[in-house]
């Protein structure tokens, strides 16, 4: 059995163990002894306004009569697994992921961006490679790591450019295989993200972002999600916990000196460290999420429908799910009703 069927079967065992999760039930509790509500979110380390509004503590400053629990997950499949037991009300997955779970009928919706994947993603070349723009990559030998959102990004980017993609060497690597290969001669680049971009553009040049790919319409994300439960028990709740979220991506936006002292601790960096990795990442207000570029409105839901399943639909092909529903069941798993701010 070689690694991309081993990859599949796993990918399947996992999605089966959440429909088998969900189909028997949950612990699920939104009320504690003293009666407040009890509001469960599951967060990842990554610099974006969830982790803000952690940082300056606006979570227990804002929230009144609720009980915030924060729990850290790794990974997008914790997260689902534990939102699928129950454990949590709301949760920070990528962009793939929520695709694969409207692919495989998952409960969620999408009720905000934590933020669309910006220069935090790249390609990097050798600047010895003779590559100077995408065209370039056409018979070189170009790493990245089958299924995740920077294959979608560089298979997206090549279908843009009408370039096929038969005609690039695109070598399966995990960054660290990627910068020793990087580093022994054995590619001329990698779409690759931090710290191995890092890395790797030390004596490389980068010639393409998601950044630039999300301004033609390519975009991965991290993303907001919330149990179909929560959101018909306590929609008060969620729309205050969007409008502190709303608040941490204005306090980044007016103060980024305050937002980096704050963060600095969550990330284990220096201060100057906390500014750069937020700036990697495009931080979207309430506002700029209700436009048709992003989650649109409850009337009529934006072009973040359409990038799901797109994503979904490169999904199938690597095998990673068997099917693809249509555009009403990507346009019916996003809720952008708590975008809506008074």
């Amino acid at each position: 059995m070689n690694k991309t069927q081993r990859r599949w079967i796993m990918s399947l065992l996992i999605v089966f163990s959440l429909l088998m999760i969900t189909a028997c039930g949950s612990k699920s509790t939104s009320t504690t002894k003293d009666g407040k509500v009890e509001f469960r979110i599951g967060y990842q380390v990554i610099p974006n306004a969830e982790l803000l509004a952690k940082a300056t503590k606006l979570f227990e400053e804002k929230f009144k009569g609720v009980d915030v629990k924060l729990h850290q997950f790794e990974a997008a499949v914790d997260v689902n697994t534990a939102m699928a037991a129950g454990e949590i009300d709301v949760g920070l997955i990528g962009s793939s992921s929520v695709a694969s779970g409207v692919a495989q009928n998952l409960p969620n919706k999408v009720i905000w961006l934590h933020d669309v994947i910006g220069d935090n993603e790249a390609l990097v070349v050798k600047k010895d490679s003779g590559i100077q723009s995408l065209e370039d990559i056409v018979g070189k030998k170009i790493a990245v790591s089958f299924g995740s959102t920077t294959h979608y990004s560089l298979l997206s980017a090549l279908k843009l450019k009408g370039i096929d993609q038969s005609k690039v060497t695109i070598l399966d690597m995990k960054p660290a295989d990627m910068l020793a290969a990087w580093k022994q001669g054995q590619i001329d680049g990698g779409y690759v993200w931090y710290p191995t971009l890092g890395e790797m553009a030390k004596d490389g040049n980068i010639i393409l972002t998601s950044r630039d790919l999300a301004k033609d319409g390519v975009v991965t994300a991290d993303v907001g999600i919330a149990t179909k439960d929560f959101i018909d028990k306590h929609p008060d709740v969620l729309k205050q916990y969007i409008k502190i979220l709303d608040e941490a991506v204005g306090t980044y936006r007016s103060s980024k000196d305050k937002a980096a002292d704050a963060m600095k601790t969550e990330l284990n960096v220096s201060k100057d460290e906390a500014a750069f990795f937020m700036d990697q990442l495009i931080w979207l207000d309430a506002k700029e999420q209700a436009s048709a570029d992003y989650l649109g409105t409850v009337d009529k839901k934006g072009s973040f429908a359409k990038a799901l399943k797109d994503t979904a639909d490169f999904l199938k092909t690597q095998k990673a799910i068997q099917s693809v529903p249509d555009m009403k069941a990507f346009e019916d798993a996003i809720d952008p009703q708590f975008l809506q701010q008074d």
